[in-house]
């Protein structure tokens, strides 16, 4: 047989890979390739944090082929034209990928797939990414689902397959290599050494995902639904990175739900582990929304929200006290330095500061969404728009514009003893809890006792909440009219 080539993406495992399943299926020599191809990604090329994670899964991905006797050819450049150089080199008669979902992605694969068909070559995908595939799902009138409880209802009367077991020993190797780069010549990490934090955080690659969820199955999982929302305890799989890039399969993540079951013979085995599954479930319904509304990564999905009366910022001071944690609310200021530092933050955290960023400061949610992708380590089109939409109201199933987080009270409520403000606030660690989260309305000499000046160690809030509040408020009547909530 003619060799093939695997051209990986988004699914850097060798482990539930249907297209290499596939590849060592029809036999012969099989030529894994990587090629970086930030055109061909439109407006969305990775970010510096996904660059990062990308370099370092990368390396562990060549090294889980090598000790399987194979490699990883990396190459730069247009995917077209590369595939078809690489074809050349090796005499391929095949390539076969796993799907991706993003608009770009969808219109490149359309082509090449057309143009290696229109060659004599054998073109095939398949699905690596999601237990259902977008095309795949659809309400009782035929339409895409808008709305995540009936989506996921729905999802839950589906069968889902097994993960298929890589068989042990070396995958077939080509008789010569055809000509590649080197990693580090891609400089995909930063030169300016800002990702001390990273490394310290993460071990990107296939193992160590696995080593990750069968810790979080086994210890924490059963408590999910109780802790997840406290950014202070490790309540949370922290697997969301691993999903993105394909070291991890939803499938083996539901495998491992299930094997949780088997004592009990009840799935899901625990209220934590049936609200895990659909954190899950929310990806899948990120990417069925990306799919069917290819528009959303840059327009609201409510057209009503194109007339939002977003507040100007000409200078950008605003949005740089948000980028830089120095907003003068302790949660908010928290969450913005996690996510400089590690490349990542908890998900709670995450709302609150986009609720922040696009109800206290108004800020247009693009703004947030383009930070976001440049600094999370987990940054996915489908997860990052729909976060956003729903933060800033304008998406499917979105939280009201209307209710607002107040950043005060959510502190109060999910860092009740100030532990995840004093490990990334440290300028406040010595300030009693009963103010902590509100440092202003501390009595002076409480302050200075704990080394603390407002507008010189700590900044004053940049926005006052009730007056940021009435305004947002007038904005969103202005466009719609509704009642307050204030959550």
């Amino acid at each position: 047989m003619t060799p093939t080539l695997l051209w990986f993406r988004q699914d850097l495992r060798l482990q539930d890979n249907p297209a290499l399943q596939a590849a060592l299926a029809r036999g012969g020599p099989v030529v894994p390739v990587y090629v970086l191809d930030d055109a061909g990604e439109g407006r969305w090329p990775a970010g510096g944090a996904t660059r990062w994670w990308l370099h370092h899964s990368l390396a562990a991905l060549d090294a889980g082929l090598r000790e399987r006797g194979s490699r990883l050819v990396l190459v730069r450049g247009d995917s077209a034209t590369e595939l078809h150089r690489l074809v050349r080199e090796t005499g391929a008669g095949a390539v076969y990928w796993n799907r991706r979902y993003e608009p770009a992605a969808i219109a490149r694969d359309a082509r090449i797939k057309a143009d290696l068909a229109e060659a004599g070559l054998e073109a095939k995908s398949f699905n690596g990414a999601l237990l259902h595939e977008p095309h795949t799902i659809a309400n009782k009138q035929g339409r895409p689902f808008q709305v995540f409880t009936p989506y996921w209802r729905h999802c839950l009367t589906l069968p889902v397959a097994a993960p298929v077991k890589l068989a042990a020993g070396p995958l077939p190797a080509p008789a010569k290599w055809p000509r590649g780069d080197v990693l580090a010549e891609w400089a995909l990490l930063p030169k300016i050494k800002w990702d001390a934090g990273f490394a310290a955080t993460w071990q990107p690659g296939e193992a160590a995902a696995h080593q990750r969820l069968k810790g979080f199955a086994a210890a924490t999982m059963a408590a999910y639904s109780d802790r997840r929302n406290f950014p202070a305890v490790d309540g949370t799989s922290m697997l969301s990175a691993a999903l993105h890039f394909g070291e991890l399969s939803p499938r083996q993540i539901w495998a491992a739900v299930q094997a949780e079951s088997r004592e009990s013979g009840v799935f899901p085995p625990s209220k934590g582990a049936a609200v895990f599954l659909s954190e899950v479930g929310w990806r899948e319904f990120a990417h069925h929304l990306l799919f069917h509304f290819p528009h959303t990564p840059e327009r609201p999905l409510r057209e009503d929200f194109a007339r939002f009366p977003w507040a100007e910022d000409p200078d950008g001071k605003k949005l740089r006290a948000w980028q830089r944690g120095r907003t003068g609310y302790p949660i908010v200021d928290a969450g913005m330095r996690q996510l400089w530092h590690t490349g990542w933050m908890h998900n709670r955290v995450r709302m609150i500061v986009a609720s922040f960023l696009v109800k206290h400061l108004r800020l247009n949610w693009t703004a947030g969404a383009d930070w976001f992708w440049d600094t999370l380590v987990d940054a996915d089109l489908a997860a990052n728009t729909l976060g956003w939409q729903w933060s800033a109201g304008c998406g499917a199933d979105a939280a009201p514009y209307f209710r607002i987080f107040a950043p005060v009270l959510q502190g109060q409520k999910f860092d009740p003893e100030g532990d995840y403000v004093r490990r990334w606030v440290p300028e406040l660690k010595d300030v009693p809890t009963r103010y902590l989260h509100a440092p202003w309305e501390a009595p002076p000499l409480e302050l200075s006792a704990a080394g603390v000046r407002l507008g010189q160690t700590y900044p004053r809030p940049i926005v006052d909440h009730a007056k940021a509040r009435g305004e947002a408020l007038a904005a969103f009547k202005s466009i719609r009219g509704s009642d307050a909530d204030e959550a």
